[in-house]
């Protein structure tokens, strides 16, 4: 389980959370090395030097969660350098139907699921140990199937889209789960959403959608939404499936239908700037979902075609070339991709079984398949997140 927030720690806490080799020493525990993983938990853990047993409230190990289509509709994992561990039990409140979307929150203390049927969204604290007991449900809930989720880089709010108007909603969130419902924005997005992303510092929440622009953005604050952010001048060609920022909040990329299947723009404090040149080697078909590396150096687009993943190296200049697809492919559609927080690892969620495929990921690109989890999600993989 996670490792507690105060109080007295001993190395046994560690052994317990993250393994190792009697007889123990704290150098086996630097963030980065073989047994504590890079995220957002453990950043008080140095990678070299001096080290405390202090430095590790709440320190966990790394997971990679799956939203999928059949029952129990969300699969977990622990994640290492060595892939998929064995699976989480399922959470004692299963989700109502298919879960569509996943993400973990930026403390990894929950994990929310959007889904197909009432309440839509779902969440549960999460730890080391897996789900916990699920929080109550919004006060105020959807009216249809959510289709993606996020939480805000600080973690204070969490965003669900959806197939209905208003088609995006959001709510304050705390260790104590929902809050009360912001008030819907102003200017409602085009149709039914699909992918939902917060900018890296929290000031801006864009989302993907089925009606033109294909793409709406917003400023955020702790009052909730802002005024629309202008449409870019070039829009996305067709209905739009997932968004992703980079990581220094400096591009904006949008997955969607019909050619060139991904579009990018600058991004600012003044909105969407002018449209990125398309890559020169397109993603096969329809894309879903699209994700940036850690590092910014990387973007990866989940489409409907064989290979089923595309990825490209990322800089200021925009897309570059394709790198080479991973041996061994997918075995369906790609739907969902993320990468891990180190950035060693880049998974996606497709149609047939396994249904989550992951590779190792470096500036190289893909690398040997790692082998697929022992306990398989029930169903067709919609939906990723690494913790």
């Amino acid at each position: 389980m996670t490792i507690q927030p105060s109080g007295v720690i001993s190395i046994q806490d560690l052994v317990t959370e993250f393994g190792g080799t009697a007889p123990h020493s704290l150098n086996e525990y630097y963030r980065g090395g073989a047994l504590v993983p890079t995220n957002a938990a453990n950043n008080n853990i140095p990678t070299a030097g001096a080290i405390s047993l202090n430095q590790f409230y709440g320190a966990h190990r790394s997971a990679i969660a799956v939203a999928h289509s059949g029952s129990p509709n969300i699969s977990a994992y622990p994640w290492s350098g060595s892939g998929f561990g064995t699976k989480y039990a399922d959470p004692a409140t299963l989700l109502t139907s298919s879960g569509t979307g996943v993400a973990f929150s930026p403390d990894g203390s929950a994990i929310a699921v959007a889904h197909a049927n009432s309440p839509f969204i779902t969440a549960y604290p999460w730890s080391g140990s897996g789900f916990g007991t699920k929080y109550a449900n919004p006060s105020t809930l959807l009216t249809n199937t959510a289709r993606g989720v996020a939480f805000s880089p600080d973690g204070s709010a969490i965003a669900v889209t959806h197939d209905n108007s208003p088609f995006l909603t959001a709510y304050p969130w705390s260790g104590s789960g929902f809050g009360t419902k912001y008030a819907d924005p102003a200017t409602l997005p085009t149709g039914g959403c699909r992918g939902v992303a917060f900018s890296p510092d929290g000031s801006a929440i864009a989302v993907a959608h089925f009606g033109a622009p294909f793409i709406t953005a917003y400023p955020w604050s702790t009052s909730g939404f802002g005024t629309k952010y202008a449409d870019p001048a070039t829009l996305p060609t067709d209905a739009a499936g997932g968004v992703a920022f980079s990581p220094d909040g400096s591009a904006i990329a949008v997955a969607h239908f019909a050619s060139p299947n991904i579009t990018a723009y600058p991004w600012s404090g003044s909105g969407f700037g002018t449209k990125y040149a398309n890559p020169a080697t397109l993603p096969a078909g329809n894309s879903f979902g699209v994700a940036f590396s850690p590092d910014g150096s990387a973007i990866a687009a989940g489409h409907i075609s064989s290979p089923f993943i595309a990825a490209y190296p990322w800089s200021g200049s925009g897309f570059g070339t394709k790198y080479t697809n991973p041996a061994t492919l997918p075995t369906g559609l790609g739907f969902g991709v993320a990468f891990s927080p180190d950035g060693s690892a880049i998974a996606v969620a497709h149609a047939n079984s396994p249904f989550i495929t992951a590779y190792p990921w470096s500036g190289s690109g893909f690398g040997t398949k790692y082998a697929n989890p022992a306990t398989l999600p029930t169903g067709l993989g919609f939906g990723v997140a690494f913790i």
